[in-house]
This record gives structure tokens, C-alpha cells and sequence, in this order.
């Protein structure tokens, strides 16, 4: 399929599988970052990489010294997937710092970035109120440009307090990098986002593909009817693509494919995981799971109520076991709950409620072994009879 990847000698081929790997976690990848001290192998590899990338994904790739690029598809209306940090008041102010910084230069100070974010804000008739809410949102935009690599915080640094100066250096060939939408085809914000996350050449084959990449569950019922037929017919053939390129593991279900990274490398949210939140999660799903009847793709219709007496039980039955910030306000448990599984691609909201995935039932308990095999392993062996020899069987066969 890939006649670059296939030519190549085996440690090659596993490189760029590496390589792969890399790119998929760290899309904007630079020299001075994480994992950066992969880039000369990228840059080596990059040919091959190119095309394994166009060519089962659809993505666009640009490799040089000092940087790679991988253009990977939008998430649409997919809310799961962003960054932590940025609200989204955080995102708006990340857009207008980029509509800002186009027009800069190489080095400006804070003061003047910051009366320009607001001008351009003003200019696209978005509300600005000078108060701390919106400065940290400013500043967590900033910072995550520096995380970026896009500013450098040549002398100070970006904070929130508005007393604060900074020279700024902006790296204006990773700006140029930074979009990935197509800007000059866009007539409009939502057509933006559109074009950013639609699929590419081979439309529904890139598709499902990216989907299996990108998300820990697919599942067919959430698939446009063509995308599951595909998905159906190709399911062990795509299993063994993600794995060959990849290093990813599917498995296939009645429901759908289940995607899974043997070295937790590509997982972006680990579950189970520490903290109150992330234990009653994993402690609810048995008894939310039992709630209602599942629909024919196999999702479970719970509710907030079924969440709210779910979460309750939990935290009167075991009040020593979990943080007292975490469940002082159970409204905000229930909340933090159900977006943990938002996250993890558990649950998704339909009609008011939630529907909980199929896959759910992965995490339900199991036991270590039956009753009578503990038993049976408590009690101790039963003493040989005196003079049996571990041959004797073998010699009475031989007779």
C-alpha cells in the first residue's frame, strides 16, 4: 500500500513507525521540545512518513530541521478534545493573539501584544472586560503559545498582572505553521471549523481511519451509515493496519472497535486514574450500567438523577475514602464525573440525558476465581502415597 514503507529494511520500518507515534501525540513537534530529539530521525524519515500519512490518513506533513508539522483533521463538534488549560474564553483570546501576531514582527513587548489582542477583539465586536477572569484567560493563551514555541519569552514573562512587562520574540515560521484549517477558502468562523475537520481524499476511508486513530471507542451506531458498512467490511484489515503503522491495537465487537496503545505512549487521559473524581467513575459504572434497558447498539440510557444517587452512595458508604474539596459540593461531583467520561468517550449527551457506551463494561469487576477454586488452591496437596515414584506410571504403560 505505502511503496515507500515497504522498501525499506526492517530497523527502518520500525523507526518510522516510531516516528509515526511521535507525530500523533506531538503534532507541532520543534528541536527544543518534547521529544524533540526525535526530529533529525523525522527529518531522515521523512519521505516515507509523508506518505504514510497521505496515504492512510489523509494528513498533510511538513518536516524541516528545525520543526515538523503534521496536519491532522479538526475535531469539529467534538468537545473532548483540547486544551485543558484554555477556556473557552482562553481559545477566543489564542485566535485573536495569532490574528495579532501576523502583523508584528519579529520581537514587540507584552504591553503593545496585549493592546493589539484587544484591539483586534474589539475589531471582531467580541466583549473584553479588564478584570482578573479575563486577564488569566489572555495569559493562559500566551502561554500556551510559549509551550508552543511560537513566542519566546525573550526578557520577563508572560503573567497575568497587568503591571507586568515583556519583550516578546515570535518565531514567525512556526506562526505560518500554526492553523491547520484552510483560512483563505473560509468565508466564516463555523465554515472554518468545517473544512478543518472534513475528510480527506479518500473520504470515507480517511474517515473511519482518523476516527480510529484519534478515538479510544468507535462504535457503529455513531457512524454515518456508509462510514459503519466500510467499518464492517474492513474491520480486520484496518486492525492490522494500526498496528503495522502504528503500534495500536483494535479490537473488534459486535458494537464496534475498541483501540487500544500497548504502551499507554498515545493515551492522552489514563483510566482508571488517581484522585476522587477518577475512582468513583470507575466504582460507578457497575451500578449505572444496571440502571436501564441498553438500546440496540448496545448504550445504556442513564440519567443526571441515576449520576446524582450513583455518586451519593458512594460518598456516604466510604466518607473516609475520598477528598473532602471533591465531595463537599455533590453537584459539582456528578459534574466532574459525567465529563470524565465525556472525556474518555464513555458517554455522550442525547435528548437531555446521557447514553453510556458499551465499552463501559470493561471496567466492570472481576472476580479472581470462583469460590471452589479458591477452595480447592487453600487447601494443602495431599500427601503421595509412600514408595510412588514419578515413573512408576510411565513403566506400568510400558508393560
Amino acid at each position: 500500500m505505502i511503496s515507500t514503507f515497504e522498501e525499506l529494511p526492517d530497523i527502518d520500518a520500525a523507526n518510522v513507525v516510531r516516528c509515526a507515534r511521535v507525530l500523533l501525540r506531538r503534532p507541532l513537534l520543534r528541536a527544543d521540545g518534547p521529544d524533540g530529539d526525535l526530529l533529525p530521525m523525522i527529518y531522515r524519515q521523512r519521505a516515507p512518513l509523508q506518505d504514510v500519512f497521505s496515504g492512510l490518513l489523509g494528513y498533510r506533513l511538513v518536516v524541516e530541521r528545525r520543526f515538523a508539522r503534521l496536519y491532522k483533521s479538526g475535531p469539529g463538534e467534538d468537545a473532548g478534545r483540547g486544551v485543558e488549560s484554555l477556556s473557552p474564553r482562553g481559545y477566543a483570546y489564542f485566535a485573536l493573539t495569532l490574528a495579532a501576531l501576523t502583523g508584528i514582527g519579529r520581537q514587540v513587548l507584552l504591553s503593545r501584544l496585549v493592546s493589539d489582542v484587544r484591539a483586534a477583539a474589539a475589531e471582531a465586536e467580541i466583549e473584553v472586560a479588564d478584570d482578573p477572569a479575563d486577564r488569566r484567560a489572555l495569559t493562559a493563551a500566551l502561554r500556551h503559545l510559549v509551550a508552543l514555541g511560537v513566542i519566546t519569552e525573550t526578557e520577563g514573562s508572560v503573567t497575568a498582572e497587568s503591571a507586568a512587562e515583556a519583550l516578546i520574540t515570535i518565531d514567525t515560521d512556526m506562526l505560518g505553521q500554526l492553523v491547520a484549517g484552510p483560512l483563505a477558502e473560509a468565508n466564516d468562523p463555523q465554515q472554518l471549523v468545517e473544512l478543518a475537520s472534513a475528510a480527506g481524499p479518500r473520504r470515507i476511508e480517511h474517515a473511519v481511519r482518523r476516527k480510529l486513530i484519534e478515538d479510544p471507542v468507535v462504535l457503529y451506531a455513531d457512524l454515518p451509515p456508509e462510514q459503519a458498512s466500510w467499518l464492517r467490511e474492513h474491520v480486520i484489515n484496518e486492525s492490522r493496519l494500526l498496528e503495522r503503522f502504528f503500534g495500536l491495537v483494535g479490537e473488534a465487537r459486535a458494537e464496534g472497535v475498541v483501540v487500544c496503545d500497548p504502551e499507554d505512549y498515545l493515551t492522552d487521559l489514563a483510566f482508571p486514574g488517581p484522585g476522587t473524581v477518577a475512582r468513583i467513575a470507575l466504582l460507578a459504572l457497575p451500578e449505572l450500567l444496571d440502571r436501564g434497558e441498553p438500546d440496540s447498539a448496545g448504550r445504556h440510557p442513564v440519567s443526571w438523577q441515576d449520576f446524582a444517587d450513583v455518586c451519593q452512595d458512594l460518598v456516604d458508604s466510604y466518607p473516609s475514602a475520598w477528598s473532602r474539596q471533591a465531595t463537599e459540593d455533590h453537584q459539582n461531583l456528578v459534574r466532574s464525573v459525567i465529563d470524565l467520561l465525556g472525556r474518555l468517550v464513555l458517554l455522550r449527551e442525547s435528548d437531555g440525558s446521557w447514553l453510556l457506551s458499551p465499552a463501559a463494561h470493561r471496567w466492570l469487576p472481576q472476580p479472581d476465581a470462583t469460590p471452589a477454586q479458591q477452595q480447592r488452591e487453600s487447601e494443602p496437596p495431599a500427601p503421595e502415597p509412600p514408595g510412588w515414584s514419578l515413573f512408576d506410571e510411565m513403566e506400568e504403560a510400558q508393560r
